[in-house]
């Protein structure tokens, strides 16, 4: 959608001290990451002397995010490469997926709360500045990452929510939109209708389905019906050619939510957080975990120690283990019968000279990452 506000101009670098922070440049590439975890030690690298090779890497801007974010860093990473805002390429390349009706994790489309209300979720943070913007249970916009930038740019606020945050995407002219597509009404009146056997509510005959497919287990659990309540975000950080850093996150949150819950992804330090003396770092997977061990916040500052960006990936997955482990003994769940977390939770991180890793808490899955040296492509998670 078009700004229909002046743009303030954030290509200010801000010089001086900005990147003493920055460490050894190199690339990670996908079949360095293992490697990089056994090797490196945090802590070992004199940060000082590195500043001249960074600034003389005048041709290095780097994309990384969630898998979903590749359609969007094909369309826009050449914007980067000829000299784009970090912030500005993030949010063009995550509205890709908030317009995309068939990603039902954001924006159009995306599985409403418990009432089928479309409520969503989002934040940016430019580096250079050290300033955010969010939104959380925003309805009826197409994309709250611009409505998160305006928040950055237009107020000396943080976060704006539900009817507050949909009357000032308004005031700024982004017109109101019905986010429930009928696939996804379907989705949630088969969620609705299978909820329990003691009430009114008539589930399709067995094996079928409102939206045209099988139903999915719960949770895999065999013998229930009830559809599989799915996590889902698009996260990007960007790293200019300039060495400026920015990033945002934006979803619709947990399927079938209470309404008025609001996940890790509107929330500076959760679910992303960048500085520009250390680098960038995003999540998606299960918020709470991730709002409680403030993962996005540590993977940044442990680079900033002098971890690499897979170890500081790895190192915030183990503590959301150890903290999932401790909450089990109080209510019994989040954990399975090995004692490991049930959920799935992944980190994206960037540092200052370009390097780069994707972690996972489980095998499988896949992150988004483009750079000169392969452009915009797909590569393995890294497994804790």
């Amino acid at each position: 959608m078009p700004h229909s506000e002046p743009r303030i101009d954030r290509r200010v670098f801000l010089g001086t001290g900005a990147l003493a922070a920055s460490l050894a440049c190199s690339t990670t590439h996908a079949a360095d990451l293992n490697r990089a975890a056994t090797n490196a030690t945090p802590g070992a690298r004199d940060r000082q002397d590195k500043v001249a090779a960074h600034s003389a890497r005048k041709d290095f801007p780097v994309l990384i995010g969630s898998a979903n974010a590749l359609p969007g860093m094909q369309r826009y990473y050449a914007n980067l490469q000829s000299g784009g805002d970090p912030l500005d390429v993030a949010i063009d390349v995550v509205k890709v997926a908030e317009a995309d009706p068939s990603d039902t994790s954001v924006g159009l489309g995306g599985l409403p709360n418990e009432d089928g209300v479309v409520q969503l979720d989002a934040a940016c943070m430019y580096g250079p500045w050290h300033k955010s913007g969010a939104v959380a249970c925003i309805e009826n916009i197409l994309h709250p990452s611009e409505v998160a930038r305006l928040v950055l740019e237009r107020t000396d606020h943080c976060v704006l929510v539900g009817r507050g945050a949909y009357e000032f995407a308004r005031a700024h002219g982004h017109p109101h939109t019905e986010l429930l597509t009928e696939s996804t009404r379907r989705l949630w009146m088969e969620w609705k209708e299978s909820l329990s056997s003691g009430d009114d509510w008539l589930a399709p005959p067995a094996g079928k389905s409102q939206a045209g497919r099988p139903l999915q287990a719960r949770g895999g659990v065999a013998g229930d019906p009830r559809p599989k309540r799915s996590t889902g975000t698009i996260h990007c950080s960007a790293l200019s050619t300039r060495g400026q850093i920015a990033c945002t996150t934006t979803t619709s949150g947990l399927a079938f939510k209470i309404p008025g819950r609001v996940g890790d992804s509107p929330i500076v330090g959760a679910g992303l957080y960048c500085d520009q003396e250390a680098g960038s770092a995003g999540a998606t997977g299960r918020g709470e975990a991730s709002i409680l061990a403030n993962g996005s916040f540590a993977a940044v500052e442990l680079m900033r120690q002098g971890a690499t960006p897979l170890e500081a990936g790895l190192e915030v997955l183990r503590r959301v283990v150890r903290q999932a482990q401790r909450l089990a003994i109080r209510q019994g769940e989040m954990v399975d019968e090995h004692g490991l977390p049930s959920f799935g939770l992944n980190y994206y991180v960037l540092g200052l000279d370009g390097t780069f890793a994707g972690v996972t808490l489980k095998q499988g899955g896949e992150f988004a990452v483009a750079d000169p040296v392969g452009g915009p492509r797909l590569l393995p998670l890294v497994a804790l």
